[in-house]
């Protein structure tokens, strides 16, 4: 199968945005999880008591853990993305901070199965690089991309990207089928696409 140009220029990006952001200081990842715990999602609108989508950060992403726990105490029910069979979007199981997580598909912690399924109305996105348009640049597994679609299909949310200033790049490459962000948060604040 031929790879486009759209998919090399993604690949490319990836690979230099996965390494500049490996490179931040461990003190400054530190620094921007608790920042962005500190502003919280008021900026966004969402309904009181909204269903918020979270993840479990891994490597050099910003860790949203503490983020989670101002949620929860602001009476926001929170839930966790389940990865499905390649193709597919995500699911989402109820859990809240201090219940089991279970490694599962590339060691991603998951809830556990007995977790009831539910529909996020909020979701807290990792990324690698963002622009001022919302364009995100994932992982390369398109999982967001389509659930994202398939929410807005169905109802209104609220997807905010969880990203380091230095993450942003002049423009993100994107095709017909990448959703964009409602907003993008950082260590600097919230970020409205279009208003950056």
């Amino acid at each position: 199968m031929k790879t486009s140009t759209l998919d090399l220029a993604k690949r490319s990006l990836r690979k230099q945005r996965a390494a500049q952001r490996d490179g931040l200081p461990e003190s400054d990842r530190r620094a921007a999880g608790q920042a962005v715990a500190d502003i919280g999602i008021g900026f966004a609108g969402a309904p009181a008591a909204a269903m918020v989508s979270a993840y479990v950060g891994m490597g050099s992403e910003v860790d949203p853990s503490a983020l989670v726990e101002r949620l929860g105490a602001e009476g926001f029910p929170t839930c966790l993305p389940v990865i499905q069979p390649l193709g597919q979007p995500l699911v989402f199981r109820a859990w809240a901070p201090g219940e089991p997580l279970v490694p599962r598909t590339w060691g991603i912690l998951e809830p556990e199965t007995s977790a009831p399924d539910v529909e996020p109305d909020v979701l807290l996105v990792p990324l690698l690089a963002f622009d001022a348009r919302g364009n995100r640049l994932g992982y390369g597994g398109g999982y967001y991309d389509r659930t994202l679609a398939r929410l807005r299909a169905i109802k209104p949310i609220i997807a905010i990207g969880l990203a380091f200033a230095a993450q942003r790049v002049d423009a993100v490459p994107c095709g017909p089928y990448d959703e964009r962000l409602d907003w993008i948060l950082t260590e600097t604040g919230p970020h409205r696409p279009g208003t950056i």
